[in-house]
């Protein structure tokens, strides 16, 4: 069994790795509102973009927050998996 200092580092560097995947989510998220802003996307194409967001980041926090802290921790320390949140999001073909 870890210590509370291990268990703490894993909790910190599952939320960093979260927040900073969750920056790189609505960072597309602006760049669509942008594109709306300036006449390039409409609405429904916003929209789609906007639920393809909430789709990742849900995606994005099971992966944060079920299971052990440690073993995500050591996945994210590894830079393993490479997962693209943003795909993760997409919704499934008909």
């Amino acid at each position: 069994m870890s210590s509370k200092a291990d268990r703490r580092a894993a909790r910190e560097a599952v939320a960093a790795y979260h927040e900073a995947q969750l920056a790189r989510l609505l960072h597309r998220v602006g760049e669509a509102i942008d594109a709306f802003r300036s006449d390039q996307l409409d609405a429904f194409e916003v929209d789609q973009v906007l639920f393809q967001y909430s789709r990742a980041a849900k995606e994005l926090w099971k992966f944060c927050n079920i299971g052990s802290v440690e073993l995500t921790a050591s996945l994210v320390n590894r830079n393993e998996p490479s997962i693209d949140w943003w795909d993760r999001g997409a919704p499934k073909g008909r």
